[in-house]
């Protein structure tokens, strides 16, 4: 049963992840610069893998593998399937906004947990998901150039991915209660990671340029990018309802034009600033509904 206090813990939860995530768009950009995207790909989430067990083996937590066939479908959804499309995307887009289309995984979760956790919404909730509809399109600004049509498909075939994995991630929790959001997230990313190792020796890319900044840049995507705040995504996931911990997500958008105007000078536009205000209205409208029962 959720209480408060697991509720609360959640969104302190979001909160890091919105911080470690939003800034690791710029992080990845400068990892390519050193390394072939697969390939930095599969050896960050190679290093998050072996981060994620050790943690199981500090905590001394079961080493059992959690329920197999969701297991292997999320971990080839959430971590190979979109870590590859979203990288493709911008390999081949080159457009900031194009990653952005990633977070459309929050429009796909709202159908898809209906469908398969029979999470309809509510009035309340059909509001938010408007308003942060609202808000994510003045922020993506989908009437400018948004790169490549491939790209663009690559990166919403990305946020299709990571509903599925989200949707499904719901139901393991819904179903095993007895499964961690730590067990989980490290058998999926365990399984997803061969599928990333895979693709990057197909890929036949250049050779890892072993930079301090290289080395930087990976710890920081294995350590807290692919390891920690996975975890904490599996956490929100777990303790809030699908579609809920969905629309939630927008804030590392949000968060990441907000980064890049502190940090790189880029102002954000009068369209971006009425979307960041209706995301940011949405989440509150979220944050005040969880507290008044249905």
């Amino acid at each position: 049963m959720t209480t408060p206090r697991s509720t609360r813990i959640a969104w302190i939860g979001l909160a890091i992840l919105t911080v470690v995530w939003s800034l690791n768009w710029s992080v990845m950009k400068i990892a390519t610069r050193f390394s072939g995207p697969f390939t930095f790909s599969a050896q960050r989430y190679v290093l998050g893998t072996v981060v994620l067990f050790a943690l199981l083996l500090l905590r001394r937590e079961k080493l059992q593998p959690s329920p197999w066939l969701p297991t292997i479908v999320i971990g080839l959804a959430q971590t190979c399937a979109f870590q590859a499309l979203a990288q493709w995307a911008l390999m081949s887009g080159g457009a900031g906004k194009t990653a952005l289309l990633a977070y459309t995984m929050p429009f796909w979760v709202v159908p898809l947990a209906w469908w398969w956790l029979h999470e309809k919404p509510g009035l309340v909730r059909w509001l938010c998901i408007a308003i942060a509809a609202a808000g994510f399109i003045s922020v993506v600004q989908p009437w400018k150039p948004l790169g490549a049509p491939e790209s663009i498909a690559l990166a919403l075939a990305a946020g299709l991915a990571w509903a599925i994995a989200t949707v499904l991630s719901k139901r393991v929790f819904e179903r095993h209660p007895d499964v961690t959001p730590l067990q989980l997230t490290a058998w999926q990313m365990l399984i997803g990671t061969v599928g990333l190792v895979v693709l990057a020796l197909g890929a036949h890319e250049r050779t890892v340029d072993w930079t301090a900044t290289y080395i930087a840049a990976l710890l920081y995507n294995g350590l807290l990018s692919s390891g920690v705040c996975w975890v904490l995504w599996a956490v929100v996931v777990q303790r809030l309802s699908a579609n809920v911990a969905g629309l939630t997500s927008l804030a590392v958008p949000v968060a990441g034009v907000l980064f890049a105007w502190a940090l790189l000078a880029e102002r954000p536009s009068a369209f971006e600033w009425f979307g960041i205000a209706l995301i940011g209205i949405a989440l509150g409208a979220l944050n005040f509904s969880r507290r008044v029962p249905a």
